[in-house]
């Protein structure tokens, strides 16, 4: 596995805009065809899609995706909805929650998922079925948007460093990888917004530095 920097729109937090699973890259519209090719092939994916989330960009905040199902957010339109049920033999589903940037709201791999406990309870047996995964709802160091300050893939993960021991016993139980206190992007705690993961590489925004580079090698290669 490759731990690679990226930069998007001449800046780093490509994890806001970008999203990927081991089969699909997904990226929006104003990507250059060989920006998408490149990161296609850091990826190690079969192809990419150019679509948009609820008509933005932010493609990373918006959607949650693993090798099983992708939910989406109500704003998403049904044009969107349509062109990832075509282009994807994944599950496809739209989460009914009124927090629509589920990216900061669940955070998954292919084993488990960690959900705010603020998505309303009725939806978590979708979020379970879609996904395929068994899920926890608990903040992390303190945050609801539990997407935002962890990211994971099938061999390891990172998290926000302010995390205690003990909630690092249990995500990594349900996650079923070990997990790391990690930050991104010369000190930023949010690592979602500067990472794109899935179990072929890791992507980091440019400006993540040399002990944040040994942190990620220790979560996910070691």
């Amino acid at each position: 596995m490759d731990i690679i920097k990226y930069d998007i729109y001449r800046g780093p937090n490509i994890g806001i805009y970008t999203a990927a699973n081991d089969d699909h890259l997904f990226i929006p519209a104003g990507f250059t065809q060989t920006k998408a090719k490149i990161l296609q092939k850091h990826l190690g994916v079969d192809n990419y899609l150019t679509t948009s989330i609820g008509n933005t960009r932010m493609l990373g905040i918006l959607m949650i995706i693993n090798n099983h199902g992708i939910l989406l957010p109500q704003t998403s339109f049904p044009a969107e909805i349509e062109f990832l049920k075509k282009n994807t033999d994944l599950n496809v589903e739209v989460l009914e929650t009124k927090h629509n940037a589920l990216g900061n709201m669940i955070s998954a791999n292919d084993k488990g998922a960690i959900v705010s406990p603020l998505i309303e309870k009725k939806n978590i047996k979708k979020i379970q079925d879609v996904l395929g995964v068994e899920t926890l709802q608990k903040r992390i160091a303190g945050y609801n948007q539990v997407g935002a300050v962890m990211r994971s893939n099938s061999t390891g993960g990172i998290i926000h460093p302010e995390t205690d021991n003990e909630d690092l016993k249990t995500f990594s139980s349900i996650l079923g990888v070990p997990i790391e206190l990690a930050t991104i992007n010369g000190g930023v705690p949010f690592i979602s917004s500067g990472t794109l993961v899935n179990n072929n590489s890791v992507i980091v925004g440019s400006f993540t530095t040399g002990p944040e580079i040994m942190m990620l090698t220790r979560a996910f290669i070691s």
